[in-house]
């Protein structure tokens, strides 16, 4: 699998985000990054302490990585939530996070299975 079909697998726009960092290493580098990156674990446990505030500090600045970086189905799901949250709807922010989980989680383990085979 090259970068390119990374970026389909997890439903991301390849093109978009080679244009914005120019290089493939760049964009490589900065997939690798948001493998540490803590803001979902800290939106599902602020949500879990009904910290709303903390909630959507986390899930926007999930949703402006993802943005950066064209993960376009993560940054949608992550934009929903952010805007339930700023329209103080808990409970629809409550009721997303089955798809942004998926998400998140689609995109993290396709991240990890193309690190892997760089790695063999």
């Amino acid at each position: 699998m090259n970068l390119k079909d990374c970026y389909i697998k997890f439903g991301g726009d390849f093109d978009e985000v080679l244009g914005r960092l120019r290089r493939e290493q760049s964009v490589q580098k900065f997939m690798y990054k948001f493998l540490d990156d803590k803001s979902f674990h800290l939106f599902e446990a602020s949500m879990e302490n009904k910290d709303y505030e903390e909630a959507l500090r986390a899930v926007h600045t999930l949703k402006g990585i993802c943005q950066n970086l064209s993960f376009t189905r993560l940054f949608e799901s992550s934009s929903l939530v952010t805007n339930a949250l700023k329209g103080n709807d808990w409970s629809k922010a409550v009721d997303m996070i089955p798809k942004l989980s998926k998400d998140y989680y689609e995109t993290i383990n396709v991240i990890k299975d193309f690190k892997n085979s760089r790695e063999e």
